[in-house]
Parts: C-alpha cells; sequence; structure tokens
C-alpha cells in the first residue's frame, strides 16, 4: 500500500510538472542566474533560422521586418505561442513557431530579451519632434514614455520605419492579420504624416 501512495505521488508530481505554467517557468528562469545563463546559451543555439531575418543579435536584417533585440521576454514567449496556435499568421513565423518546442521558445525569449538595439539612421529627422507630439497623444498610455511596452504590449523603441509604418497602415486597413481591437482603433484615425513622424521617432528612440 505504501508503495502504491509513493508512486502515486510521484507520477502527481510529474503530472504537475508537465503541466507547468510556460510564463511561470520563464520568470523562474529569469530570477535565477543559473538557469538564464543556461537558457540564454540554448536560445543563441535556437536562433539559427531567426537570425536570417531578425538577426543573429536581434537587429532585424530587413527594415520591414520588427527587431527583436531588447524586447520583453514575456511577450517575446506569447508571440510564439500565439503564432503557433494560429492567433496570429505570418507564413514564415507561424510554420517556424509550430515547429519549435516550448523550451525553444523559452530560451529564444530568454536570449533575444538580453541583445541591444543598435541604433539606425534616421530617414526623415526633421519629422522626430513632431513624431514625439502624436506618439505622447496615441500611444504613450500602453507602451509607456519610453516605448518600453510590457509583457503584454510589445516595445516600440528602435524598431525600423518601415515595420511601423507597415504595421500601423496595416492596423489602419483592418487588416486580418492584425486583431487587436485596441491597435485598430488607434491605427483608423491616424493621417499618413502621423503614421510617418511617429515611425521615426520610435527609430530614433533608444532609452
Amino acid at each position: 500500500m505504501k508503495r502504491i501512495v509513493v508512486l502515486g505521488l510521484v507520477l502527481l508530481s510529474s503530472a504537475v510538472m508537465a503541466e507547468e505554467d510556460p510564463i511561470q517557468k520563464l520568470k523562474a528562469i529569469q530570477s535565477s542566474s543559473e538557469l538564464s545563463k543556461k537558457a540564454y546559451e540554448g536560445g543563441k543555439e535556437a536562433t539559427v533560422f531567426c537570425g536570417y531575418c531578425h538577426g543573429v543579435d536581434g537587429n532585424s536584417k530587413r527594415d520591414r521586418i520588427p527587431n527583436l533585440a531588447a524586447q520583453n521576454p514575456v511577450y517575446l514567449f506569447t508571440s510564439f505561442e500565439q503564432f503557433g496556435n494560429g492567433e496570429r499568421q505570418d507564413y514564415v513565423m507561424s510554420e517556424l513557431a509550430a515547429s519549435m518546442s516550448l523550451d525553444e521558445q523559452v530560451n529564444i525569449a530568454v536570449y533575444y530579451s538580453k541583445q541591444e538595439v543598435v541604433m539606425r539612421e534616421i530617414a526623415s529627422p526633421a519629422l522626430v519632434e513632431e513624431g514625439r507630439i502624436h506618439y505622447e497623444k496615441y500611444c504613450q498610455s500602453c507602451h509607456g514614455v519610453d516605448g518600453l511596452g510590457s509583457e503584454a504590449i510589445p516595445r516600440l523603441a528602435g524598431q525600423p520605419v518601415e515595420y511601423t509604418r507597415r504595421t500601423l497602415e496595416a492596423f489602419r486597413a483592418q487588416d486580418p492579420k492584425r486583431k487587436s481591437p485596441v491597435m485598430r482603433l488607434v491605427a483608423e484615425r491616424l493621417k499618413d504624416r502621423e503614421i510617418e513622424a511617429m515611425a521615426n521617432y520610435l527609430q530614433a528612440l533608444n532609452p
């Protein structure tokens, strides 16, 4: 009888570990220097395919692709989950995310979150100050004073002009791939110049 009880406890413990909340796992890794270092190294190895577009250091190789460097790790991991389960859609990301293990997704999120954003040359410096005004009006309440975002909201600081412009235009056009009702509501009010000005401001923003 005692053996049965012990076996049952072992199986229960294993089930609990298997059902561990991945977000809590990610946060536990972040709070441990040893686990964080291990995840960082694992993430560096796992970014073989990510690096072709987003860069090995998380700075995108094409201006239409977002930087992942310094992005909130919880936001990154959640994005992987959403691409993997179809909540978000992208030809490349959907297949890639679906092929990754949970550990790979967590490790990549940790790795990219620890990279630094490399500043790009600003396309239209004259629009930066105007962009700041529009950003404070439309975006700051959610994305933060410094554009750093949060666990649920992406970092915008340092993102390429073209990526930000395309994203806002897609929300404004009610692109079905862009499902955030809040972003759609904000974007539908924006004029082309406001979008362009904010895109330049955000690329120049690197707190």
